[in-house]
Formats: C-alpha cells, sequence, structure tokens
C-alpha cells in the first residue's frame, strides 16, 4: 500500500528534465527552450569577490556552445569581466533563464569583445530570439564558451 501510494504521489502530470545536459546531445526540450523568447539573469563576479546579478537577454548556439550578451561598455559586468582579466585569469559567469517550473543555467568562461564583426552577430542573434535592439554605439558583446548546462525542463504530456 505505501509503495502504491508512493507511486502515485511521485508520478508527475508533465514530463520533467532534470539533470546536468550533455552539451553534444541537447534535447530538443532544452534547444527550444533556448530559443523561446525568454529573459534571463547574468551573474559576474566583482572584484570584492560578491555577486553580481542582472536580467539579460542572450542567444546560445549550440554548435559552437556560445552564449551571447550584448551591453554597454559602461556596465557594470564589463568591469567585472575585465577586472578578473586584468587579474590574470578568465572571468567565469552563469546565465539562468526561468519559464515557470523550467529553467536552465549555463556556465562558462566569459571574455570581452569590441570586434564589429562579433557585435554584429550578437545583435543579430538577439534580433531574432527578442527584437531589434536599440542603436548604441558604445556596444560591446559578452561572449560565453559555456561548458556546463543543467536544468529543468517541462514538456506537455504525461511522464
Amino acid at each position: 500500500m505505501v509503495s502504491t501510494l508512493f507511486a502515485a504521489v511521485t508520478t508527475p502530470l508533465w514530463h520533467a528534465e532534470l539533470m546536468k545536459f550533455d552539451l553534444e546531445r541537447l534535447p530538443e526540450s532544452v534547444l527550444d527552450e533556448l530559443g523561446a523568447r525568454h529573459l534571463a539573469t547574468l551573474a559576474t563576479t566583482r572584484a570584492n569577490g560578491t555577486t553580481h546579478l542582472v536580467p539579460v537577454g542572450f542567444t546560445y548556439d549550440p554548435s559552437t556552445k556560445t552564449a551571447r550578451v550584448t551591453t554597454s561598455v559602461t556596465s557594470v559586468k564589463v568591469r567585472n569581466i575585465e577586472n578578473a582579466e586584468m587579474a590574470g585569469g578568465s572571468a567565469r559567469a552563469s546565465i539562468c533563464q526561468l519559464n515557470g517550473p523550467s529553467w536552465l543555467t549555463l556556465e562558462g568562461t566569459i571574455r570581452l569583445s569590441r570586434d564589429p564583426a562579433e557585435i554584429a552577430e550578437a545583435v543579430r542573434r538577439y534580433a531574432v530570439r527578442y527584437r531589434q535592439p536599440r542603436e548604441n554605439p558604445r556596444r560591446i558583446a559578452l561572449v560565453m564558451q559555456v561548458d556546463s548546462m543543467m536544468g529543468h525542463v517541462t514538456t506537455a504530456g504525461t511522464a
């Protein structure tokens, strides 16, 4: 009787994928979430070791495992990445998007790009996922080489 009750309690009314994902074989449900119009947060580390967390729009390219964010050169997130690079290391960051019960966290090394071609590519991808961003002559791209992705992605249906 107890095992029957346990099974009834633990059987979800929806299917969920909760795990650390293999970046080489992302499930379609994860790719769908990464392509849908969801905002996210970007976490970088300040020079004093505390976390700086801000809302962002981002894009993900599964073929290169690259996440991109555009921002102004004067932003705190840019300063945090510059500080890490000037200290002789590479900066790490996390991007987390939330959509109801579904969420994804991408982690990896992040760098600044002032290269016009990389900025244009980041803007192009942003426009596809969200909308055409406003003109910003001080825009740069933050380019994250994703080395880890985890999350909980739900899909309609039954388990």
